[in-house]
């Protein structure tokens, strides 16, 4: 829609309409549980207007919540819900960032006048993670936010420039013109110090051309073009240009300054320091930006920017003195190494660093294990200790042995058929528990994702067949039920692993089977089966039992702070009610069990 603002027609106001589909929302527990998108804001925008709405549906009910929304200008938001500690020399500036509630509907419009021109990224997500393990109850809800952004263009010239400071950032918006430049510089860290003086406009820097090379995804490395070795003064400021494009602002912004070992020895008593800058601006303006030092005594300094934003980055070096005169050390020599990795030390031990996409977006975060936390794994506020790590991976791969009883009970009886769902669920059951320790107690045998597939698979079989087995159909149409199903579940697995219908449809079906197949003998023998009180009561009810607490532990009860002793306490309730309800060796079984006649 295009009409004009006034009579004269010398402004022109453009309306232009972005729209992106609902996304299903996450607790938030780690940076992939927030939702990501992306709008582009064309240049000469006098308002965006973004319009979020968030709804519920009506499935199920998992209480009340809120909504966070964080939006930022040039890369995504760095956000820290949880308040967690970020690594060192790690610097981020918080975003802008409102909270919605979640209800039947509801809806807000969140205005921002004269913004950057370029990508925004708007981020939500539910509150922290409680830590309970869910199975796809709650998060099938039709829950998702819709953000929608309209920008109004005009005519007039703007020009916005962001200054950080520490943590915090502001936005200043100014017409377009000449001015005095004026610098505002932000140590590393918290503290601050002006390490630059104010300018002249005729003042001149040293520029030095930069390459740059794609090694890999969210991969770039910055060389200078005449090699590593940077010479500074006292006199000019050097100047360095990093652009970063829109797609590697997923990863993170690396800056490790080294002093020259070689000229170490001639600035021993007077120290040098370098500032790094980031500016909209050449070489007249050098706004504030993150700064670092270095010293004879601290030769090398390390700043760290997660999602840096999509802009020419400069960085300004210059050699200051404690006195007005540097004598004879007025020449330096750094070097500066810049590059964007994908992930902040790759997230150390304790982290596992994930590849993340919002439509062609790309971007990275940490995953962390073993309690710890933080943008890089870093904090161990919360981290577990090497003897829990070893507890909790015995617990679960030794609580596996329960099923022996199971396979000895199955041989026995002559179902041998079973007896080898069993044996393989039990196989994989403690090899996949060995391997997913979050820890360093950690054993693969071969790939993980095989692994889980195989324990999953293997644990609904041998209810399937367990309940099958139970109701003493034809062996022709059990072993026809056993493969059909087995069929149906590694399908079913392979389209949602951790789908609380994985378990309980095989579950009931085989239920309904076996309860067909019982109320067919009883009636036809008029009275009750199976007929022993004593299988009832010694055999079933138990049986009925171990199965029944084991489901509600499964669903109801684990967390990821009692997962270690819960769900090895569901091992044994299952391999348990194995035991008891596998029914008695059939009277007129073959020796060797291998065929058998149909029973009377």
């Amino acid at each position: 829609m295009v009409y004009d603002g006034r009579k004269d027609g010398q402004v022109t106001f453009v309306s232009e309409l972005s729209s992106k589909p609902a996304q299903k929302l996450s607790k938030y527990g780690w940076y992939g549980n927030a939702r990501l998108q992306r709008f582009h804001i064309p240049e000469e925008t006098a308002i965006a207007r973004w319009l979020f709405s968030v709804t519920k549906g009506h499935n199920f009910h998992c209480g009340q919540h809120n909504v966070t929304i964080h939006v930022r200008w040039g890369a995504p938001p760095v956000i820290n819900p949880i308040g967690s500690l970020f690594p060192n020399a790690t610097l981020w500036s918080p975003s802008l960032s409102l909270i919605l509630p979640v209800t039947s509907q509801s809806s807000t419009t969140f205005n921002l006048s004269n913004p950057a021109p370029g990508d925004w990224f708007v981020a939500a997500h539910l509150p922290e993670d409680d830590g309970r393990i869910e199975q796809k109850v709650c998060m099938e809800q039709h829950m998702g936010c819709k953000p929608t952004s309209v920008g109004l263009t005009a005519s007039d010239s703007i020009v916005t420039i962001k200054k950080f400071h520490g943590n915090s950032s502001s936005t200043n918006s100014t017409s377009a013109g000449n001015g005095s430049p004026v610098i505002d510089v932000a140590a590393l860290g918290i503290e601050s110090a002006s390490l630059l003086t104010p300018m002249l406009a005729s003042a001149c820097v040293w520029n030095v051309p930069v390459l740059y090379e794609e090694v890999d995804v969210l991969s770039l490395r910055f060389t200078p073009v005449n090699g590593p070795n940077v010479s500074v003064t006292d006199t000019h400021p050097t100047l360095l240009a990093y652009p970063v494009h829109s797609q590697a602002t997923g990863g993170t912004l690396n800056l490790q300054l080294t002093l020259n070992s070689v000229s170490t020895s001639i600035v021993q008593n007077q120290p040098g320091s370098l500032c790094g800058e980031n500016s909209f601006c050449v070489c007249a303006a050098l706004f504030g930006g993150y700064g670092a030092q270095v010293n004879a005594s601290v030769p090398k300094a390390v700043v760290r920017l997660p999602f840096p934003q999509s802009t020419t980055w400069y960085l300004t070096l210059q050699l200051l003195c404690n006195s007005s005169d540097c004598g004879n050390t007025s020449l330096v020599s750094v070097v500066p190494e810049v590059f964007i990795s994908a992930c902040v030390e790759d997230c150390g031990t304790y982290g596992e660093c994930r590849l993340l996409r919002s439509y062609t977006y790309l971007y990275t975060a940490c995953v962390c294990k073993a309690g710890w936390s933080g943008w890089g794994c870093t904090d161990d506020s919360t981290a577990q200790s090497f003897g829990r790590q070893l507890l909790a991976t015995l617990l679960l791969t030794l609580s596996n042995l329960s099923f022996l009883p199971a396979i000895v009970v199955a041989i026995i009886r002559f179902y041998f058929t079973e007896a080898s769902v069993y044996l393989f669920t039990m196989f994989f059951s403690t090899f996949y528990h060995a391997c997913d320790q979050p820890g360093v107690a950690v054993l693969c045998i071969m790939d993980y994702d095989t692994l889980q597939y195989c324990d999953f698979l293997g644990s609904v079989c041998s209810i399937w067949v367990t309940i099958l087995c139970m109701a003493r159909i034809r062996d022709t149409f059990k072993y026809t039920l056993f493969m059909l199903g087995a069929l149906l579940i590694a399908m079913s697995m392979q389209l949602d692993r951790k789908g609380l219908w994985n378990l309980l449809g095989p579950v009931l079906c085989a239920i309904l089977f076996m309860v067909t197949a019982w109320v067919y003998r009883g009636v036809q023998r008029r009275h009750c089966y199976p007929p022993s009180w004593k299988r009832w009561v010694l055999f079933l009810i138990p049986g009925a039992v171990c199965a029944l607490i084991g489901v509600c532990l499964y669903i109801f009860a684990e967390t990821e702070d009692n997962y270690y002793y819960t769900h090895s306490l569901w091992h044994i309730l299952v391999a348990s009610c194995v035991v008891f309800l596998l029914p008695p060796k059939e009277r007129n079984k073959e020796a060797l069990g291998w065929t058998r006649v149909s029973p009377t």
